[in-house]
Formats: structure tokens, C-alpha cells, sequence
């Protein structure tokens, strides 16, 4: 059975406060629920957030270098992120790629590295509003999906989950409808499969993008959405702690 995750994506956001107060009540909220927490805190606040998880919750970093090492200036690489303890990495997020330029081979590259550390890529995919409505959705998320399956081994896949995130619905208050995200999930799920039906099962697809205490357990509640990375929700100690006890 595939494990529900509940991710949290601060961005550039939080404060070691943040960081002292929260984690400890996740910490007591894994206890509770089957679902796997991770935290994604901004890189200064990562050690004190692991410092804080131990083994009960996750922490994983919002980015990483696809160099193993050099002049790479503001650049943080693979095992310096296995050295601090962290199990995850966000790669591809939707800000990365619009704000940063950040290509598919880039996110290719990147996703290889931390794979290959023996971190679990999050792989971020997503439309924007105008590829929506010109109905290229499909197109453009299995696409961005693709690129990265055709650099990998099917064994790899163990350290892969998929984070599908309609760009529109970032941070704009707006969310698909359940059924809207069940029909990319399940596409994804399809495309995965046309590699090896076995995996397929076994690879967690999150839906992200404005998920909040109060749509979280609708989406949850379809075939192929194993849970949600959650935005500006994970920064409200009530509400994320509410979202990971829906994942159940």
C-alpha cells in the first residue's frame, strides 16, 4: 500500500520560533496518524529542525545543487544535505522554474544527484492557468514527468514522489476540484505504469496548491492523491496538524 505524505513547503518563510514551536507538536501528531510528515524548512532552519524530528518526522530541503562540489557560490550540494540528516528534497517546484529559470534538464540533473545521494526526490510538476485553458494540461505535466523517467532505473523509483501543482492554484487561493486533481493523479499514475505496472503502485503522487484543513480530506479522499504538499497552510500550527490528521 502506498504511504500518504503530508509535506510542508515554507518557502522563504519561518523563524527558528516556528521551528522550536511546531516540530514537537509533529512530532506528537506522528503518533497519531499512519501518514509520513515532512517539513521543508527554509536551509538555515534545517538542522534544528532535525534536531527536533529525530526519527518521527521528516525534514527535507526545499532545493539542491546538481554539482557535487566547487565555486558554486549560494549553492547547497547533495551530501551536504545527507551529512545534516535529511531524507527529502524538493526539485522542480513551479517558483524554481519560473522565477530561477530552472529547465527540465536542470531539474533532470538535479533529481539524478539526489537520487543517487540516497535522498527521495520530490518531483514538482504543474500547468499554468493560460496551458490550461488552451487544454495543454496533460501535456505539459507528463512531459515534465517524462524527461525525469527516462533518466532513471525503475529501482530508483523508491526515491522518487511525484508532486503534482497547478501553477494557478499556488498561493492564489484557488484550488482544482477533487475530481479535476484525480484526473492528472491518474493520468500520472497511467504514465507511470506504461513503464512498469508493478512501481507504479507504489509511487506517491501529492497534490499541492492552496491546500487547506478544509479541502484536504476531499482530496485525500480519491484513488490516486496520497497525500499534499501544502503551502502557506504548513506556516499555521493548527491547520497543517489538521491537514496530516485527515491524511488518514
Amino acid at each position: 500500500m502506498r504511504k500518504k505524505i503530508v509535506a510542508g513547503n515554507w518557502k522563504m518563510n519561518g523563524s527558528l520560533e516556528l521551528v522550536n514551536n511546531l516540530l514537537p507538536r509533529l512530532v506528537e501528531v506522528s503518533e497519531e496518524t499512519q501518514a509520513q510528515i515532512l517539513v521543508c524548512p527554509p536551509a538555515p532552519y534545517l538542522t534544528q529542525a532535525q534536531a527536533l524530528a529525530g526519527d518521527k518526522v521528516a525534514v527535507g530541503a526545499q532545493n539542491c545543487s546538481e554539482q557535487a562540489s566547487g565555486a558554486f557560490t549560494g549553492e547547497v550540494s547533495v551530501s551536504m544535505l545527507t551529512e545534516l540528516g535529511m531524507s527529502h528534497v524538493l526539485i522542480g517546484h513551479s517558483e524554481r522554474r519560473a522565477i530561477y529559470s530552472e529547465t527540465d534538464a536542470l531539474v533532470v540533473a538535479k533529481v539524478k544527484a539526489a537520487v543517487e545521494a540516497g535522498l527521495v526526490a520530490v518531483l514538482c510538476v504543474g500547468e499554468t492557468l493560460e496551458q490550461r485553458e488552451a487544454g495543454h494540461t496533460l501535456g505539459v505535466v507528463l512531459g515534465q514527468i517524462k524527461v525525469v523517467l527516462d533518466e532513471l532505473t525503475v529501482e530508483q523509483w523508491s526515491q522518487l514522489v511525484v508532486a503534482y501543482e497547478p501553477v494557478w492554484a499556488i498561493g492564489t487561493g484557488k484550488t482544482a476540484t477533487s475530481a479535476q486533481a484525480q484526473d492528472v493523479h491518474q493520468a500520472i499514475r497511467q504514465q507511470l505504469a506504461g513503464y512498469d505496472v508493478q512501481q507504479a503502485e507504489a509511487v506517491s503522487i501529492l497534490y499541492g496548491g492552496s491546500v487547506k484543513a478544509s479541502n484536504a480530506g476531499e482530496l485525500f479522499a480519491q484513488p490516486d492523491i496520497d497525500g499534499a504538499l501544502v503551502g502557506g497552510a504548513s506556516l499555521v500550527a493548527e491547520e497543517f496538524i489538521s491537514i496530516c490528521r485527515q491524511a488518514d
